[in-house]
């Protein structure tokens, strides 16, 4: 295993429509194995495989580090389908390891069904609320280009141009690995 930087804003992998997996094969597998560690390292909870520099619609996560989900089992999302959002939504603060330091309150709907494959190709079907729906949805918008600063208003986006061009240029102090620009 071992730890991959991880594509920051301005990378234009990010803003790219992912591709779905054809085939689970060893390949991928060792891909998810570098994901969960790169992640991990990071102190993150989910990461998108685009965010590691491949063009899959895969994602990770792991929320047993969060209080309240110690007892969490670590998933991998293979070709995610979201089939359905509640109307419901919740504003919480979010972060992201492709943007790093930067932080901003995002709406997302309070509950998610997601349909994907696991690693043995099976077809599985979740709800999630709280905090993995959030994280689901978050992950989903990297396999579809798109970030935090997507999800703002215009006025909160503004506000968040020079963070971003400081992430751009690499003019940020973090303690994992990043993409060269």
């Amino acid at each position: 295993m071992s730890i991959i930087p991880i594509t920051v804003y301005g990378d234009s992998i990010l803003r790219k429509k992912t591709e779905q997996v054809q085939k689970v094969d060893d390949e991928l597998i060792q891909n998810i194995r570098d994901m969960f560690q790169t992640m991990r390292n990071a102190s993150g909870i989910g990461l998108a495989a685009n965010q590691v520099g491949l063009n899959k619609s895969v994602f990770v996560i792991d929320l047993k580090e969060v209080e309240g989900y110690e007892k969490f089992k670590p998933v991998v999302m293979i070709n995610p389908e979201i089939v359905l959002e509640s109307d419901e939504l919740v504003t919480i603060e979010e972060g992201c390891l492709s943007l790093p330091n930067l932080r901003a309150d995002v709406d997302r709907p309070a509950l998610v069904k997601v349909k994907f494959l696991n690693t043995d190709e099976q077809e599985e079907e979740i709800e999630a609320d709280e905090l993995f729906a959030r994280v689901i949805l978050h992950e989903y918008d990297h396999l579809i280009g798109k970030m935090i600063p997507d999800r703002v208003n215009e006025i909160i986006k503004k506000k968040l141009q020079k963070q971003l061009r400081d992430i751009s240029d690499r003019n940020v102090e973090i303690d994992y690995p990043i993409t060269e620009k």
